[in-house]
């Protein structure tokens, strides 16, 4: 089940049968106040998704060129097209995790599993993980560049993003 941050905590203390503490309101207070940081920082990847794949990619292959050569798993345009596909999807999930503030929905939709069936298809998760690595860096760079964003700290929503990151990352590896 895909949880937001709020349905995530209310649930959490509905199933205890408590009131919501100090801390929680405090933490779904501060996930408010970063609500236009965390919708610019969606737009931002999400509008730049195509370059930021693309380009992953590019320093995946430049890095592992043994992964485009004659019988690497992203030789022949379409195996190199089904990983710039994975490493799309990923990032769509990650900007949902993002917006949603927590990282079920990238779990149930996207990584559950995932390890699995790269190990049956014979690829390999640890290059997977390094695109998604790569995916990482550069959303983190457009996401904190200060033009046209929300003015304030955005640095506890660049720490979650790369969180988001990591963990699809470690899912494959």
């Amino acid at each position: 089940m895909v949880l937001d941050a709020f349905t995530k905590v209310v649930s959490q203390a509905d199933t205890r049968g408590e009131y919501l503490n100090n801390a929680q309101l405090d933490a779904l207070l501060g996930f408010v106040k970063d609500g236009n940081k965390r919708i610019d920082i969606v737009n931002r990847i999400s509008s730049n998704s195509s370059t930021i794949v693309t380009n992953a990619a590019r320093s995946l292959f430049a890095e592992q060129p043994q992964l485009i050569a004659p019988g690497g798993n992203a030789y022949t345009s379409r195996r190199a097209a089904a990983c710039l596909r994975d490493l799309e999807i990923i990032l769509r999930y990650v900007t949902y995790a993002i917006f949603a503030g927590d990282a079920s929905v990238l779990d149930d939709r996207a990584l559950n599993g995932l390890r699995e069936t790269y190990l049956a298809l014979g690829t390999p998760g640890a290059s997977v993980a390094v695109g998604i690595q790569k995916l990482k860096e550069a959303s983190i760079s457009i996401a904190s560049d200060p033009n046209n964003i929300t003015r304030g700290d955005c640095s506890s929503v660049l720490s979650e993003v790369a969180t988001y990151f990591d963990r699809a990352a470690s899912a494959v590896a």
